[in-house]
């Protein structure tokens, strides 16, 4: 492992879920210390619950979520964090960028309590330093609507980072790109991620996510964690064929 910062992540958790007659058991327990883990699986298969009880968007049935030495969940000690005293940024499939606000409003909207929109005027040098890092100073008047696929990613990254998290959650970021944009942004966050320096976990059903960003990978089927050495393997083998191309 080199420089990079690494992530101690302990979870283990159960929820139940039911709709009607169905059934939905997830139970998931892993720990790592790895700067990149991805939670790999199909679809109905528990990431995106497993990655918002992480956030604090969802509340377990039992057990535990411990980041580095903060606990965020604990049923036996009556812990629940709320998610903005868990110092995570939640990345969502679709940005959720605020559509009436500009690039510099979005970030700054995370630095913000409340429902008040941030001002137009407003200049603040955390903001600045990030459109600066992420290269949106030229964008920073213009609104979601009005910029690429990319510069939408960047954004919505820029807002994630602004508050200083100890952890980036990202819900499947390249699912809604075509194929050659999806190659481009998973180059343009490897880059990114290794230079801010902020450990990350990613939710994905695709496995060239997983060949690029999984140092550590969680292989969820049917609520559970999928321990075979066989999928390991195979992981294993395409990420060095990522890295040898």
């Amino acid at each position: 492992m080199d420089a990079m910062t690494a992530m101690e992540l302990d979870i283990d958790i159960r929820k139940t879920l039911r709709s009607g007659s169905q059934r939905f058991d997830l139970s998931v327990q892993v720990r790592s210390n790895h700067r990149r883990m991805v939670i790999f699986g199909p679809s109905g298969a528990g990431k995106s619950l497993t990655l918002k009880a992480i956030a604090g968007l969802l509340k377990p049935d039992a057990g535990h979520i411990r980041l580095a030495d903060t606990t965020l969940f604990d049923s036996a000690q009556d812990i629940n964090l709320a998610p903005q005293k868990r110092q995570v940024a939640y990345l969502f499939q679709d940005y959720a960028l605020f559509p009436h606000l500009t690039v510099r409003q979005n970030i700054a909207s995370a630095l913000l309590k409340g429902w008040r929109n941030p001002s137009r005027k407003l200049i603040h040098p955390e903001v600045e330093y990030w459109l600066e890092a992420f290269h949106l100073e030229e964008q920073a008047t213009q609104y979601p609507a009005q910029l690429s696929g990319g510069q939408r990613q960047r954004t919505a990254l820029a807002r994630a980072l602004v508050s200083h998290p100890r952890a980036l959650l990202l819900d499947e970021p390249f699912a809604a790109l075509d194929p050659a944009l999806r190659v481009r942004m998973r180059s343009e966050l490897d880059e990114l991620q290794r230079r801010l320096d902020v450990p990350m976990i990613l939710i994905t059903h695709d496995v060239d996510d997983v060949a690029v960003f999984g140092e550590h990978v969680v292989h969820l089927v049917a609520g559970g964690v999928n321990d075979h050495p066989e999928h390991h393997e195979i992981f294993r083998k395409d990420r060095a064929v990522m890295e040898s191309a």
